[in-house]
């Protein structure tokens, strides 16, 4: 219900009290899948951004904004939820009726929106994500390597995956970074001084300013009475609103909204509704695939010219035969008993089925599994199945990604600085996405080896080929060695000159 027409209805005051508490009563959407995704969103595709035109956030207008954005919320929480639904498998052929022959009627879901939100998550989180340092500064390395054991410690790569899950499922996601007084069970022997959390989209927004700077978050929360109220950041104070009005208050000590929004594009579309009518269509090819293979096995029996009676019909069909007279003697009338079919073409089907599923992955920019056929090189087979093209499509995902990362790096390496004096700046700080480090492992070792024969300094050499999914580990373990065998400072040339010397000097007295 438009806000609009709320305010119409009666006081101001009143009409934001009705929009906020009518929202939570409605915005989840509770229903099955039955109808197709397009009749769920009107055709307008990708979740709506939430915007306010108030020049700063406080708590004199922020109940006023929340109503507004909430009754935005609404419709983005229920395509978000029929996203979800459709990704577990509650997908509308499960609810199709025919009309004719009812008895057969197969409902086959294949879950190929898995099988893509699975794959594209894969592709961006299969490899933790690590922070590499930004420069050559030995102390900040240490602090960079401090960093990446900080984010195990937090369990960050398991966060980030159902982060993308989300991403992929409803095109948009939500992290949370919280302070440890806030959780309800600290764990043991907790290193770290936050936590991180993926948030559900349903209960979780985001409003921008129309710079498009995040203005304020929202957090739906329940508390043991299951009434509903809202935790409310904005870059200053945060504040819980429950029944119209605010019920807590204080300052954001951290400066910035920790509520991180990480959408999969700029429209927030989601992978799933792309190809959302394609999906839709295979599920109704490989029920009706189903239905016709179960009609010609459940064909009907046909009777000319002759009766037969139910139960004279049962006992010869337990016979396997059946003997049957015409109603007259006439050459025109004889008898007749055949089974009425019609099979189904399989062959041609599957081609429809295999046009429908390659249109799919061109879309998704997902590799097929075509086998070689023989005499291809390993760049033909990368460019012939789609793999470059799939890499391609991830490379132009990753910014995206980045930039909410760099925001939420921006809030924990502030916290660091606060509590443990670290110096780090984000600039000095490289977000690194890694995929499949087996792949080419040969030609990435070659190429290493040629940086480092080249004079190019290690550490950049070792960030560059792809070749391990912790670079920054890497370097300073394998540092002492790289030294000594790739000096790159004048320092390390002279001793590692000054040491040839002197194992010249010696093996000159052995021989002698």
């Amino acid at each position: 219900m438009p806000f609009s027409f709320l305010v119409m209805g009666g006081t101001f005051r009143g009409a934001v009290y009705f929009c906020v508490h009518e929202v939570k009563r409605m915005y989840r959407y509770t229903g099955q899948n039955t109808r197709s995704f397009s009749a769920v969103c009107g055709n307008r595709f990708g979740r709506m951004i939430i915007t306010t035109g108030q020049d700063r956030i406080t708590r004199d207008n922020i109940i006023l904004e929340l109503g507004k954005a909430l009754a935005i919320h609404q419709q983005n929480a229920i395509e978000i939820d029929y996203l979800d639904k459709y990704y577990r498998g509650d997908q509308p052929i499960l609810y199709r009726k025919k009309q004719v022959r009812p008895d057969i009627n197969n409902r086959v879901v294949q879950n190929l929106a898995m099988f893509v939100v699975e794959t594209k998550t894969s592709e961006m989180v299969g490899e933790p994500i690590q922070y590499v340092l930004h420069g050559t500064d030995e102390a900040k390395s240490e602090q960079v390597t401090m960093l990446n054991t900080i984010m195990e410690g937090e369990d960050k790569s398991y966060f980030d995956i159902e982060l993308c899950r989300w991403r992929s499922i409803c095109g948009t996601a939500y992290r949370f970074i919280g302070n440890d007084e806030q959780r309800v069970h600290r764990p043991l022997l907790d290193e770290t001084d936050f936590y991180l959390s993926t948030e559900d989209p349903r209960y979780t927004f985001v409003a921008y300013y129309t710079n498009g700077a995040p203005a304020f978050s929202c957090q739906i929360r329940h508390d043991v009475e299951n009434r509903t109220y809202y935790n409310i950041f904005t870059d200053s104070e945060w504040f819980r609103v429950a029944e119209n009005q605010i019920v807590a208050s204080g300052i954001n000590g951290n400066g910035a909204i920790p509520v991180i929004e990480y959408p999969n594009n700029a429209r927030r579309l989601s992978d799933i509704e792309i190809t959302i009518s394609l999906t839709d269509e295979m599920n109704v090819m490989a029920s009706d695939r189903a239905n016709g293979i179960e009609g010609f096995v459940s064909a009907w029996i046909k009777f000319v010219n002759c009766e037969v009676d139910k139960e004279q019909f049962e006992k010869m069909r337990l016979e396997g035969a059946l003997v049957v007279k015409s109603n007259n003697r006439t050459e025109n009338a004889k008898a007749d008993v055949d089974i009425l079919s019609s099979e189904l073409n399989q062959s041609e089907s599957q081609v429809a089925v295999n046009d429908q599923f390659e249109k799919l992955l061109i879309i998704q920019g997902i590799a097929d599994r075509q086998s070689n056929t023989g005499g291809d090189t390993a760049g033909a087979v990368q460019l012939r199945n789609g793999h470059s093209a799939m890499e391609k499509r991830s490379e132009i995902s990753e910014p995206i990604f980045k930039r909410s990362e760099r925001m939420a790096l921006r809030i924990i390496l502030n916290r660091l600085r606060i509590n443990r004096g670290m110096t780090l700046l984000p600039s000095d700080v490289e977000i690194k996405i890694s995929r499949t480090k087996s792949d080419n492992m040969l030609t990435k070792a070659e190429a290493l080896q040629m940086l480092l024969t080249s004079g190019i300094n290690p550490e950049r050499a070792i960030k560059t080929v792809g070749l391990f999914s912790d670079p920054e580990q890497v370097a300073v373990e394998s540092k002492e060695r790289l030294d000594i065998l790739y000096p790159t400072t004048s320092a390390a040339v002279e001793a590692v000159q000054s040491s040839e010397e002197v194992i010249e000097v010696d093996n000159g007295a052995v021989g002698s």
